[in-house]
């Protein structure tokens, strides 16, 4: 009888050692800021395939609230801004917010208007900078790849975009505050006001 119980668990070692073998090993669980990223790609593809049946108006509705969920809008307008944001009441504060995401999302409908086999490529691995996180990643059309980099900080205990590396390395942030803080400084956050909504409203048109 003992001699059959070693034997039972011998061949029960072997058969579990196979089984183990030949499951599927379980990847790795990838970086939130890489998934924020992702989310953010998958909900961009998704409405270029639907670009035409949607039209502008809706792509506009459609990447709303993903734009919302990965992008940190407030922190994005305060640094475009720059340095005359501290003087701005916040009223003036809010109504450049609510402009500026407005903006934002008018350019991603406008601009991704139709599918034509494009794909989105997020690297795994990210980069630290301080604090913040660095994702990678590339547009890759039929007759192009276009980098993109995203710098990513935690606001609330979840990764957002606050900045936009065009080509790999050119800040967003950095050309728009160039752009706005001469704007602020000819006619104020009023002023201001005024160019991002009418900004938007051009892109509104299809």
């Amino acid at each position: 009888m003992a001699s059959f119980s070693r034997r039972a668990i011998a061949v029960s070692g072997v058969v579990a050692a196979a089984l183990l073998a030949l499951s599927p090993v379980r990847a790795e669980t990838p970086d939130p800021a890489v998934q924020q990223v992702q989310t953010f790609y998958d909900a961009l593809l998704d409405t270029m395939k639907q670009a035409k049946e949607l039209g502008i108006q809706g792509r506009y509705n459609k990447l709303k609230p993903v734009i919302q969920q990965t992008f940190d809008i407030p922190d994005m307008a305060r640094l475009a801004v720059g340095a005359p944001w501290a003087t701005m009441s916040p009223a003036d504060q809010q109504a450049i917010t609510t402009a500026f995401e407005r903006l934002t999302i008018a350019n991603y409908a406008n601009n991704f208007n139709g599918y034509d086999g494009e794909k989105f490529v997020v690297e795994p691995a990210v980069t630290m900078r301080g604090a913040d996180k660095v994702v990678q990643s590339k547009l890759v059309t039929k007759s192009q790849t276009v980098p993109f980099g995203y710098r990513m900080h935690l606001v609330g205990g979840t990764w957002k975009i606050l900045d936009i590396y065009l080509n790999g390395y050119v800040s967003q942030l950095a050309t728009q505050r160039s752009d706005f803080g001469a704007t602020v400084q000819a006619g104020g956050a009023k002023a201001l006001v005024k160019k991002l909504h009418a900004l938007s409203d051009k892109l509104m048109k299809e």
